[in-house]
């Protein structure tokens, strides 16, 4: 017996050099493809609705194929459930090779593997919401009385509770779409197709739709590939996203990636108008921590690190390098000018601190709010880097802070350099050892 590999467990689909031609002779069509033709010049012969199409979606992933009308998202999804046979390549779903199976395996693999989620909701107007809902089941010869326990899970699940018994047609456009859902989430296969299955939708409940598309993936741990032409929609649901353009892929990444780092002009002009905030984290436009010292250094070693940077403010770190708050110039002044060897009695807990997933949108208000920058720390609290004000405002805007100087990350020093200086010569003393500050 051949042992599985248990890297190609975590496949949940694998599209593997995907073409779909349409026409009398779909075959040349890619045989010229695949020597170099372009879609323009194979015009004649049909139409190249994919082409040459390769990715992987992980198990428990949204991964969302977005691209204008024409550019093969649709086609590409109807190949993955074989509703489309493949004109060359392969589709793997669970492990299993679906191109050319037969109908019976095709429906096997369906039933038990894959299920889709359409535009237009697909419901059987003369069946009541729970009889949707359990008609997957009832079709795998499930049991009335379970599978009509099983939908009313669902139904609660979806947000329908209460509706049971009502017909479609007694439901809004929002509602039937969540009907659909449930359809394919009461089927229970571990992948589930949706092609642009909130666009009919109104703005407020796409909005909701697709927020509980999210809860409930993370609730279920459904692998979720989704059709979309909208661009935030894509950034919001995908983990990646596959950018369609002409047939082909363009780019395949993170929201993130797509935003930062476009692959070429298309993508780029295609994202230009997304909003960042809502898409880019804290730890993709952090920065590092140039004024930072331990709990334990004393106050000249934090009044030397101030001068240094001329900064008003240095982070401080515990021992285990988690944060513990920050310290300013006038408060390490005065402890200097005492004989006062430790820090512990002036941290004050002034500064934001935020995950690094946190959107840019959640840390407007309190950058605003604090001339501080905000710290970017990490599950065990440990400072990963810091965010000022004018490189959140740069991100936000598309803007670069490079503008051939070092950007300004902390506030400016209170205290003149010659003051500092003088006062940490007046007070030096040869007996006195303050722990080394730690400059990052």
């Amino acid at each position: 017996m051949t042992e599985s590999n248990p890297l190609q467990e975590t496949i949940a689909v694998k599209a593997d050099h995907l073409y779909k031609a349409f026409g009398r002779r779909p075959h040349e069509i890619v045989k010229k493809l695949k020597a170099g033709k372009s879609r323009a010049d194979i015009s004649s012969l049909g139409v190249a609705a994919v082409i040459d199409a390769s990715f992987e979606v992980k198990k428990g992933e949204i991964f969302v194929v977005m691209g204008l009308s024409g550019s093969g998202k649709s086609t590409l999804i109807r190949m993955l459930n074989g509703l489309w046979d493949t004109t060359s390549g392969t589709v793997t779903v669970g492990g299993t090779d679906i191109t050319g199976v037969s109908a019976k395996e095709l429906r096997d693999i369906r039933r038990k593997s894959i299920s889709m989620v359409f535009q237009h909701f697909a419901l059987l107007p003369h069946r009541t919401v729970i009889d949707n809902v359990a008609y997957g089941l009832e079709i795998q010869g499930m049991g009335r009385a379970e599978r009509l326990a099983k939908a009313q899970t669902i139904i609660d699940l979806v947000g329908l509770a209460g509706w049971a018994d009502n017909l479609p047609s007694e439901l809004s456009g929002g509602m039937q779409q969540r009907v659909g859902l449930g359809r394919a989430l009461a089927a229970d296969t571990d992948v589930l197709l949706m092609d642009e299955a909130f666009s009919a939708l109104d703005p407020l409940i796409r909005r909701e739709m697709q927020e509980q598309l999210i809860e409930l993936q993370a609730a279920l741990g459904k692998t979720i590939i989704f059709i979309t032409h909208d661009l935030n929609e894509a950034m919001f649901l995908g983990d990646r996203i596959a950018v369609m353009r002409d047939g082909r892929i363009v780019q395949i990444g993170t929201p993130e990636e797509i935003l930062t780092d476009p692959a070429n002009d298309y993508v780029a002009q295609f994202v230009q108008d997304v909003d960042r905030a809502r898409v880019l984290t804290a730890v993709s436009v952090m920065e590092p921590v140039r004024s930072v010292i331990t709990k334990t250094a004393g106050p000249r070693a934090a009044l030397h690190t101030m001068r240094d940077l001329q900064t008003s403010v240095t982070f401080v770190l515990n021992r285990d390098r988690s944060f513990a708050g920050i310290v300013r110039d006038r408060d390490v002044l005065k402890l200097v000018k005492a004989g006062e060897t430790d820090l512990r009695g002036i941290i004050r807990d002034d500064a934001t601190s935020v995950s690094p997933e946190t959107a840019l949108v959640d840390l407007v208000e309190p950058s605003v709010e604090s001339e501080l920058p905000i710290a970017v720390v990490d599950e065990k609290n440990r400072l990963l880097g810091v965010i000022p004000r004018v490189t959140l405002l740069a991100a936000i805007g598309n803007v670069s802070t490079n503008t051939g100087a070092l950007p300004i990350v902390m506030p400016p020093a209170t205290i003149s350099v010659s003051q500092i200086t003088e006062i940490l010569g007046e007070t030096a003393d040869d007996t006195q050892i303050d722990a080394a500050g730690v400059h990052a």
